[in-house]
């Protein structure tokens, strides 16, 4: 191949979008800055009570100045967005498909689609299974990402479906960067059979991971709105965020046993916990 060939095919490769390869046909993806799966836990272990304030707080987020600000100042201007609620193995809801985000009003009528219908609800937990399922969306997506996240938010350990570090590993392997919100809530004095004293670390250790990934734990659902806004700020722009809520940046996953979960059910066998 000439000299002058590479030249045209350079050219080409930065004018033109890249190509997605589906099993039917050939489309061309539109650029964005970030292509973000919001994975949202709706298991029975949460009440309708922290199911509404997951949602308000998500909605509030999305149409946030900062968050618009982050959206708008990247090379692109422009994000893709999904939301999925998620409980067992079998239980992945998109509430919202994938949406592109360059502006107030795109924003605004994103979140409007949140407050349609109430949260679903659903026994078990499958953090691994949720995981596939981004996995499978972004693979379906017809945009492509400077950066692929999954931002997993849930309030107890993978308890149905493969091992939850297993799926991480898959997604971390296709180069997605997998950010979590462990919910370390019990306000209304429910507590499931499934709870982990130490969500924080088995969130650190077995589920996030990839360049840059962090958790931003929940102890209170008061904190819930001001952690999910300060983790899309991160998620979309990156920039130093010292007032946030506690940052933990993932470094390592030894220390705790990922197969927490899984080994509780066994032990217990109770198939109507969630």
């Amino acid at each position: 191949m000439t000299r002058l060939r590479h030249i045209e095919l350079a050219l080409l490769a930065a004018l033109v979008p890249a190509a997605v390869t589906t099993a039917t046909k050939t489309v061309f993806a539109e650029p964005v800055d970030v292509e973000l799966v919001l994975a949202v836990d709706v298991s029975l272990s949460m009440s309708p009570d922290e199911l509404a304030i997951q949602r308000d707080g998500y909605v509030a987020a999305l149409t946030h100045e900062q968050v618009l600000r982050a959206i708008t100042d990247g090379i692109h201007g422009k994000i893709a967005l999904t939301y999925v609620e998620w409980a067992g193995d079998r239980m992945q809801d998109v509430v919202v498909p994938w949406t592109v985000i360059s502006n107030e009003a795109e924003a605004a009528a994103f979140a409007q689609q949140l407050t349609m219908h109430p949260p679903a609800r659903a026994r078990r937990t499958s953090l691994s299974g949720v995981l596939t399922f981004a996995s499978d969306l972004f693979a379906e997506s017809e945009y492509v990402g400077m950066k692929r996240i999954v931002d997993i938010s849930g309030d107890g350990p993978n308890n149905q479906g493969p091992p939850v570090a297993d799926a991480r590993d898959a997604l971390l392997a296709q180069g997605i960067v997998i950010n979590g919100l462990p919910l370390m809530t019990r306000g209304d004095g429910f507590i499931s059979s499934y709870d982990v004293p130490e969500l924080d670390l088995y969130y650190q250790s077995c589920v996030v991971g990839g360049p840059g990934s962090f958790m931003i734990p929940v102890n209170d659902w008061s904190q819930f709105p001001e952690a999910v806004r300060r983790k899309l700020v991160l998620e979309l722009a990156g920039l130093p965020d010292i007032e946030a809520p506690q940052i933990i940046r993932v470094a390592s996953s030894e220390g705790t046993d990922c197969m927490i979960g899984e080994k509780m059910w066994r032990q217990r066998n109770m198939w109507d916990s969630p």
